[in-house]
């Protein structure tokens, strides 16, 4: 997305759900970014979005860091999936068949029509929304509690709570997306038998997944009414997709899961570069960076030109603080994925840390191209904003301070950044409109409350 993209006025209406929704916010849980899982995601999601008729350039899988069982969107183009649901599923289809159900929710409309009175948000105030959504639908919170159950907002049971008609509509449509992209719909039927029986559970105890969308017996049935029809199991899985949901799930298990944990589920007879990848992460999170690195040079003699391992490598050498080392790992990361922001974003980290003149001109460049081509990561928002401040320009950095509160959704501590950039900035360029936008925001949220 090019930076120059002008943003579009947040209007009263979506303000006014953005601001009911951040008052039980406190607990939220993050996002997890990582360049490999989320194209990981994207490999699984293609052929989806191909069936869908949605274009998949445009559209975004993001991980929310919760153990618990939830998938869902919040937009027109995001969808979440709890880091909980990816490490209960068994292989590649039955997470497709979340994917398929959730795109279908996209394609069918039903979050259109449901949002057909609001204009869209600017950039960074947009997914701070999704993000203050994503946040209200996490866990055991009672936010996502109160959504389902009614004792929350109206607002928040508009964005969230899918009548049966849509889940029926969307089961229907997903398995018709898995059976033309290959994938057998039966993995639908497995991924809601996990959730059989919660209805009954006090809301309390229920995962979100159930809570937000309506989980009937005859839901069920229908779901293994779809699978007769589309055949039987005798098809074995795409071995691609395997290969990808276990980089996604291995990487994903290795950084949040206790590291003796991996360690013992990977073993030592495990030779693969999914295992190889699991025990580097995991060394490093003990930590030993000595035994981490060694398997980082196996996993590279492996893929020599896989980009995401020399990522990896150049993640687990800045954390151990051995900055210049970094920078090179990260160098030949971007030379392999030039387009990759996230990459690209742990380039100017690594450059930064050096922080010498030059390197901080080049960090600023690679920082600034991250931002083109995903302005979302708060992470990447915050080296910007030193980045600029390191090249003297605190209007580009205050700025920069004020898109990262928006996205993550704290639009009062973004306003008081933004005036800051306002009075820095060349009234009328664009970054002054895009601090402009933010302090406008802000104040219909105040004036709501």
């Amino acid at each position: 997305m090019p930076t120059q993209m002008p943003l579009r006025r947040i209007s009263t209406a979506l303000i006014l759900c953005f601001a009911m929704l951040l008052a039980p916010m406190a607990r939220a849980q993050s996002l997890i970014r990582d360049a490999e899982i989320e194209f990981a995601l994207r490999q699984l999601a293609a052929p989806l979005a191909a069936q869908a008729g949605l274009n998949m350039s445009s559209l975004r899988i993001m991980v929310i860091n919760d153990s618990s069982l939830n998938a869902f969107v919040a937009d027109t183009r995001t969808v979440f999936l709890h880091s909980g649901l990816i490490l209960k599923m068994d292989n590649s289809e039955m997470l497709q068949a979340v994917i398929a159900h959730e795109m279908a929710h996209i394609a069918n409309g039903h979050l259109t029509r449901r949002m057909a009175n609001y204009r869209g948000a600017g950039r960074a105030a947009a997914l701070g929304l999704a993000l203050s959504l994503a946040a209200a639908a996490t866990g055991s919170t009672q936010a996502a509690i109160g959504l389902a159950a009614g004792s929350s907002s109206s607002a928040q049971r508009v964005f969230f709570g899918h009548t049966r008609a849509e889940e029926s509509s969307a089961d229907q449509a997903g398995a018709r997306y898995m059976a033309r992209a290959g994938i057998d719909t039966h993995a639908m039927v497995d991924v809601l038998e996990i959730f059989r029986g919660q209805e009954a559970l006090n809301v309390g105890r229920r995962d979100p997944y159930v809570v937000t969308h309506p989980l009937p017996a005859e839901r069920l049935r229908a779901a293994k009414g779809l699978a007769a029809a589309y055949g039987d199991r005798t098809k074995p899985p795409n071995q691609t997709a395997e290969y990808w949901f276990a980089r996604a799930k291995g990487k994903l298990g290795a950084f949040i899961q206790n590291p003796s944990f991996t360690l013992r589920k990977v073993g030592k007879k495990d030779q693969s570069d999914v295992a190889v990848m699991r025990r580097a992460v995991a060394y490093h999170r003990k930590p030993d960076t000595k035994k981490a690195l060694a398997q980082m040079d196996k996993l590279i003699a492996m893929r020599p030109q896989d980009a995401f391992g020399h990522e990896l490598r150049g993640q687990i050498l800045l954390e151990s603080r051995n900055f210049a080392a970094a920078v090179n790992a990260y160098n030949r990361a971007v030379n392999l994925a030039p387009s990759e922001p996230l990459i690209l974003a742990g380039y100017g980290r690594a450059l930064l840390a050096v922080n010498t003149s030059d390197n901080n001109r080049r960090a600023l460049s690679a920082l600034n191209k991250a931002y083109a081509r995903d302005p979302y990561d708060p992470r990447m928002l915050r080296d910007l904003a030193v980045a600029h401040a390191r090249a003297g320009n605190n209007g580009m950095a205050s700025l920069a301070t004020a898109e990262r509160y928006a996205v993550l959704g704290k639009l009062g501590t973004a306003a008081t950044h933004a005036q800051r950039a306002m009075g820095l900035l060349p009234r009328g360029s664009s970054g002054w409109r895009r601090a402009e936008d933010i302090v406008v925001a802000a104040k219909r949220v105040a004036r709501k409350k």
